[in-house]
């Protein structure tokens, strides 16, 4: 009786795996959580790039400061630049996009070294963006598949 459960699950899981039009998983959310922090972290960075590039005197720490010692302005930039493409690849990732995930991974990493660069003029704010960042490649690297267009 057991040999005939046995083939049976797996009958039901290789129908699973070939049948294209399957129910999705509980497991979708956590793509679209990581879609939605994408698309909010981009939109945290983009802000702090604008902050750094027009009023760099909010920042509170010297440039020398800094784990890398280079103006606001570079940092705004980069900010700017990265979280544009940060929250234009969560809005990639709603489509089920292919690209969104690597794009959201490679992102989120570089993001999260970035974030270190910043621990001296925001250590509290850029920790909370680190964790995001943690937990945006854990959703998309173990669960991404889960999300189709």
């Amino acid at each position: 009786m057991s040999q005939f459960s046995e083939a049976q699950s797996e009958d039901s899981a290789r129908a699973l795996r070939e049948d294209p039009n399957r129910d999705q998983t509980a497991w979708v959310g956590w793509i679209v959580f990581a879609a939605a922090m994408m698309t909010i972290l981009g939109i945290f960075h983009a802000l702090q790039g604008l902050v750094a590039l027009f009023k760099d005197e909010y920042f509170v720490v010297s440039d020398s400061g800094l784990v890398l010692s280079v103006d606001y302005t570079a940092w705004g930039w980069v900010h700017l630049i990265g979280g544009l493409i940060i929250a234009g690849a969560g809005v990639a990732l709603f489509a089920g996009r292919m690209w969104g995930r690597i794009v959201g991974v490679v992102m989120a990493m570089l993001s999260a070294v970035v974030n270190v660069g910043f621990l001296a003029a925001f250590p509290v704010w850029s920790a909370l963006m680190i964790l995001v960042d943690v937990l945006i490649i854990w959703a998309l690297t173990v669960h991404g598949s889960e999300l189709k267009s």
